[in-house]
């Protein structure tokens, strides 16, 4: 079977605002990372995008003012999911044949009212149950889902501070986090309330941003110096049908599988990047992962994150680098790419090789529908 590899990611530098479009960030992404590793736009056969805020135009659309002809092509728009939904398809094209060299691109640039329409009208349940009732964003929905966590793990605010600190030292080594300030746990045990028990600082911070992944046939390229092996992929979602207490998603019974795939498991993971919208759904992946130990979530928070002794979020995070709309569903993959790749500069993790990055998100009435994740490996 025909192997995909990663070869290479880049990120546009987020800001918290911008007069930019959103195909200008996307065509950016897509001419830098092009120019990094070296390959001619017509070599270029596949594109994937992930936007919110593209529309009216779709992936064909920008292909064509990229001046590219596509044998494969997909569109996706579900938010934290979108960038590992894009992979799990690219790899299987590139396995069929159907493409030697794909390109995945997210991103988004709201301007004005556009991120409080996408808020109103997430969804038909947001629109005609949840907006009507004031809930115009998550912040309340996760904001019980913390209450649940904590109330089940006998944990309190300090505990998920200290992961929000633990990526706020990231971040400083970052130089394009948006947030790179020390943040002390005064600070975050001081801030100003979202939703009880949230504050401002667990909330992620929209901002305008674009990332790309660049995807060959392995067989298509000779020099594999900071390449990347897609070593398993999967999806799982609708995993409780919004039926169960939302302190478990679907990566809990796709996980055994992938490890399965790739031929190692949790212990043998260097890094993780998990989609941080939330601290408290950081940790729910983590456990469902396999990667907090029967010591449970209280020990993780207080022990082994203020040690460091797990790499998580290296780049700081959505929390401290922003979410960039569906872009938010590459950054953890761009992250672990550049980390395997040993191209992260400052906050270069020594010997990683393995990594995990997960995705969640599509808010239903409760809490997110999708999870997905994806196990990596530094190429030899």
């Amino acid at each position: 079977m025909t192997e995909a590899i990663i070869r290479g990611a880049v990120e546009v530098p987020y800001a918290r605002r911008t007069s930019r479009t959103t195909t200008e960030l996307l065509t950016q992404a897509f001419q830098r990372l092009v120019q990094e590793q070296g390959i001619a736009g017509d070599e270029i056969d596949g594109l994937g995008v992930a936007s919110f805020t593209l529309r009216p135009d779709r992936c064909v659309d920008l292909a064509w003012k990229l001046g590219l002809k596509l044998s494969w092509s997909m569109d996706d728009s579900n938010g934290g999911v979108s960038g590992l939904n894009l992979l799990h398809h690219a790899v299987a094209a590139i396995r069929a044949g159907q493409a030697r060299h794909i390109v995945l691109l997210a991103g988004d640039a709201f301007h004005a009212s556009d991120f409080a329409d996408l808020q109103a009208n997430y969804n038909v349940t947001t629109r005609e149950l949840m907006y009507p009732l004031g809930i115009a964003n998550p912040n309340s929905l996760f904001a019980l889902l913390t209450q649940r966590h904590m109330a089940l793990h006998g944990l309190d605010r300090r505990d998920y501070g200290e992961l929000v600190l633990a990526q706020r030292r990231h971040a400083a080594r970052n130089p394009q986090a948006v947030y790179r300030e020390e943040l002390t746990m005064e600070d975050y045990l001081g801030a100003v309330k979202v939703a009880d028990p949230l504050v401002l600082f667990d909330c992620v911070p929209v901002v305008a941003g674009a990332n790309a992944i660049l995807l060959s046939d392995a067989s298509c390229t000779r020099d594999r110096a900071g390449c990347v092996a897609v070593k398993a992929v999967g999806v799982a979602h609708n995993s409780d049908q919004q039926e169960g207490d939302g302190l478990a998603t679907g990566l809990r019974h796709l996980a055994p599988r992938l490890y399965a795939e790739a031929g190692w498991g949790a212990r043998d993971i260097d890094l993780a990047c998990v989609y941080d919208d939330y601290p408290v759904m950081s940790v729910v992946q983590l456990e469902d992962l396999g990667l907090i130990g029967d010591r449970g979530p209280a020990h993780f928070l207080r022990e082994v994150v203020p040690a460091g002794e797990l790499a998580v979020n290296t780049s700081g995070g959505q929390l401290s680098v922003g979410q960039a709309g569906c872009g938010g569903g590459l950054h953890g993959l761009t992250e672990a790419v550049l980390q395997l790749g040993g191209r992260c500069g400052d906050r270069q993790l020594a010997g990683a090789r393995r990594a995990v990055v997960s995705g969640y998100g599509m808010v239903q009435y409760r809490w997110g529908m999708c999870a997905n994740a994806t196990l990596l490996e530094a190429c030899q």
